[in-house]
């Protein structure tokens, strides 16, 4: 089964400029996995060090945070659309 992902404009240089691309895996976990192997310079903007999901990567399952689902256990289908979506902060002190 191939899911869709949509890929944020600061990411899409590591899938070969494309705003969507699939990847199979029956969880978010294992979407991701196989997304990072299959375009292995994606690697180090998703993952840390330690293996885990960096803090500033949000992933939702159609419109919904897997935070507040089952995480990167979440199940996933060929009907769904994941999102990587950066986290944006900063600004100017005036």
């Amino acid at each position: 089964m191939a899911t869709k992902i949509l890929i944020p404009t600061p990411l899409r240089g590591y899938t070969g400029n494309q705003e969507e691309v699939e990847a199979t895996g029956s969880t978010v976990g294992e979407l991701l996995a196989n997304l990072a192997a299959e375009h292995t310079e994606l690697r180090k903007h998703l993952y840390g060090e330690d293996g885990s999901l960096r803090n500033f990567v949000n992933i939702y399952v159609n419109d919904d945070d897997i935070r507040y689902l089952e995480k990167e256990q979440t199940p996933v289908t060929d009907s769904d659309t994941v999102s990587i979506i950066p986290s944006v902060a900063g600004g100017s002190r005036r």
